[in-house]
């Protein structure tokens, strides 16, 4: 009887839903001002058909509707009540021209939601987000975002797929450029930072855009770095290593989440019912939409696990409310709804999150206050933003290397900019750039600007690779004419020769990473590696200037060169920034977010890894029976959280408030740091913890805490850090978020190599 009684009121409420196509329930500004948000959404819902519901889960692509964006097929979709948003759509008038049709030409008169990939700024240019992890400052990507969001607002968007907060411990995948790196901690404090620059305070200031953080989940632990490839871990592994960033996004207030192309223990994470309801709105009560990243519900068919109707169904199910491009929402819900496999309740509890979204953003009282030119061409990409571009710029690029102290550069009167990405503009702007090459300066024109009187000659050197179809795969400039091999390096060797200093601008062009970009070696090209040998035979002092998405193994060229300023790809005033640095005009002060490996072959390799039963002895390079290489030895070539300074440094006196602590008690852990050097620099101390013995098998260090602190030369501080119960948990066997009694090691300094140890006990 029970049963019953349900499907009768199911019954009626589909009736009551099922509204003539014909009669018009627009909303009323009245409704609007008169009521409140719940009241208004639920007398939407009360007005649309289940077919116009289901219509706000499907989001295609922009594609091509010019020249006139009404008369388009997309266009016939949104007046039939079809199309939730529009992502990929570039230009105000089109936003503009569709809006129109969605509010005034489609029966209910429900605005769209405009997305896109605004991922390293819109039209003022940041460094990639890897590189700003790497200044250990949060604010920087939160200043990156609200200037993002200030601009992409401008121009019809109103929603951005970013942040992406994936833990990446293999510099193999393309995509870690994309995200903090490979720490969970320091990726949940970006993470956060991220949101609140995008999303502010209100989002319904027409300044903010909602963040969507990607991609859930895991994506970033992709077996061999392969793009889009499996991941295969433990649900504690994935709870203690990867998924904190997510979980902070969430914490942050974060409006919207982007599923992975990935699968997780052997189900895709787009219909992945522990992930997507058991922890993200079970756990972390997540109450925004979720969408599926580019066709993953279709994908799903390709994984083996349903055909159409069934990956739709397990997709929806598991709480993705919307499907990005592929239209199985739009082919298959309302099958599924009519056998009675999805319910009434489930389709209205999508929609409801769907339009409150739009809510939040003020779409249903402005649908075009996202569609404000005359603003773009005011605030955007003005000096002053341009200017915290390039701050930011400085803040992340990382001196690895500086024999005999070469950099900054002093006392030369001819300087060699010699490489294949010495003068590429187009390699500036970084990840989803706009291809305004023309807007970016040159490195050449930068250091001649500050360097008054000295000579600045350039050789480009080499090509890019040996292989002719992986250049022109890999460069923008598609009518780039690869040169003579030997004629560059004769031309390059001309110009070192009377140079008081060569800087060697090598590495990835911007298109070598990214999506769909892994690579399955990470070592230089070998005609970079030629042109590296040649310029270290020339006796020059060589400085290398790295451009790249991600970390490379560079074990043959670092002992070739004398110094090492790894610049990634530096945004709007990277030229200048990159100029600033060299110069001395700004002292580094960043730190790697991400091991850089000795040989692709250590990859994956990162800080926070287990022991094994068998660990390596700290002072050997290799012993038989134990966890090592027989070729290389087990540390990289540069650890996590390592960058050098034009100063340097010193540590001393760690000490501790308390040897003990308790559930309710604080420890202060303390160190004096010294600048010990004759230049003002800023130093990023670090804090990392190790659990002596645990119920599972801890990591051998952990990072929980960093400051940035400014010094002058000469000067000591003393830096304190408070450590409490919460930062020593971790999700035991069973998933319970616990601190367990024992022993813990405090280890602080410059990286998560270089440290100073003392221990306390947990009571």
């Amino acid at each position: 009887m029970k049963l019953r009684i349900i499907s009768l009121i199911t019954i009626a409420l589909a009736a009551a839903s099922a509204v003539s196509a014909k009669d018009d329930a627009r909303y009323t500004r009245a409704e609007l001002e008169k009521k409140t948000k719940t009241e208004f959404i639920d007398g939407l819902l009360s007005r649309m058909t289940i077919e116009e519901k289901i219509g706000q889960f499907n989001l295609p692509s922009y594609g091509n509707v010019k020249p006139d964006p009404k008369k388009s097929p997309l266009a016939d979709r949104i007046r039939r009540g079809e199309v939730g948003g529009i992502f990929n759509i570039n230009g105000v008038d089109d936003v503009i021209k569709l809006q129109e049709v969605a509010v005034k030409e489609s029966r209910i008169g429900i605005p769209i939601i405009i997305g896109a990939d605004v991922c390293s700024g819109y039209e003022t240019r940041f460094t990639m987000p890897l590189a700003m992890a790497c200044s250990f400052k949060p604010a920087n990507l939160e200043a990156a975002a609200r200037i993002s969001a200030e601009e992409a607002s401008t121009g019809g968007i109103c929603w951005t797929y970013s942040p992406m907060v994936d833990v990446s411990r293999d510099a193999r995948w393309g995509r870690s450029r994309e995200g903090a790196g490979e720490d969970p901690l320091l990726g949940a404090d970006m993470a956060r930072a991220w949101v609140r620059g995008y999303q502010g305070d209100n989002l319904a200031d027409p300044t903010t855009i909602m963040a969507c953080v990607k991609h859930y989940a895991l994506y970033g632990a992709a077996e061999s770095g392969r793009d889009y490839n499996p991941v295969d871990m433990s649900r504690q592994a994935a709870m203690n290593g990867f998924m904190e960033p997510y979980r902070a996004a969430v914490e942050a207030g974060v409006g919207s989440l982007m599923t992975s192309f990935n699968e997780f223990e052997g189900i895709p994470a787009t219909g992945h019912s522990w992930l997507l309801r058991d922890v993200l709105r079970s756990r972390w009560g997540f109450d925004g939409f979720v969408v599926s990243d580019y066709t993953a519900i279709q994908e799903m068919v390709n994984h083996g696990v349903g055909n159409a109707d069934e990956v739709a169904l397990q997709a929806f199910k598991c709480g993705v409310d919307m499907d990005m491009i592929a239209d199985y929402y739009h082919d298959s819900l309302l099958k599924l709804y009519n056998a009675n496999k999805i319910t009434f309740e489930e389709i209205d509890s999508a929609c409801r999150r769907m339009l409150s979204a739009k809510y939040d953003l003020g779409l249903f009282h402005n649908p075009y206050q996202y569609c404000d030119a005359e603003r773009g061409k005011k605030e955007n990409r003005t000096a002053e933003k341009l200017s915290v571009a390039r701050r930011i710029a400085t803040e992340s690029y990382v001196l690895m290397k500086n024999e005999d102290g070469v950099l900054p550069l002093k006392n030369n009167k001819r300087i060699a900019i010699i490489g294949p990405l010495a003068d590429v503009r187009a390699d500036m702007p970084a990840m989803w750039r706009d291809g305004s090459a023309t807007t970016y300066r040159g490195l050449a024109d930068a250091l001649r600007d500050q360097l008054d009187g000295v000579e600045v000659a350039y050789a480009r050197g080499c090509n890019l690779a040996d292989d002719e179809k992986m250049e022109y795969n890999f460069t923008d400039n598609k009518n780039n004419v690869r040169g003579n091999e030997a004629e560059l390096l004769r031309v390059a060797i001309d110009v070192a020769s009377g140079a008081d200093v060569i800087i060697a601008a090598i590495g990835e062009s911007a298109s070598m990473s990214g999506e769909g970009a892994s690579r399955a070696t990470l070592e230089l090209p070998d005609t970079q590696r030629r042109l590296i040998e040649a310029l270290h035979a020339t006796g020059k002092p060589v400085v290398m200037l790295l451009f790249t998405g991600r970390p490379l193994a560079l074990q043959r060229e670092e002992p070739l060169v004398d110094a090492i300023l790894t610049v990634w790809e530096g945004g709007s005033k990277a030229a200048d920034a990159i100029a600033d640095l060299l110069t001395g005009r700004v002292n580094p002060s960043a730190k790697l977010a991400m091991t850089f490996p000795l040989v692709t072959g250590q990859c994956p390799i990162y800080y926070n890894h287990k022991r094994t039963g068998r660990p390596m002895a700290p002072e050997a390079w290799y012993t038989r029976y134990v966890s090592n290489y027989i070729d290389v030895p087990n540390e990289p070539l540069y650890p996590f959280g390592y960058g050098l300074s034009y100063t340097t440094y010193d540590y001393s006196n760690l000490r501790l408030s308390s040897a003990e602590m308790t559930a309710g008690s604080t420890i202060t852990v303390s160190v004096d740091v010294k600048n010990t050097g004759n230049v003002d620099g800023e130093e990023i101390v670090q804090l990392y913890i190790h659990d002596r013995i645990r119920s599972i098998t801890p990591p051998v260090k952990e990072l929980k805490a960093y400051k940035r602190v400014a010094l002058k030369a000469g000067e000591t501080a003393t830096v304190r850090f408070d450590l409490d119960v919460e930062m020593l948990k971790f999700y035991n066997a069973d998933l319970d978020f616990v601190a367990e009694p024992g022993e813990f090691d405090v280890m602080v300094g410059p990286n998560s190599r270089d440290t100073q140890s003392i221990m306390f006990t947990l009571k």
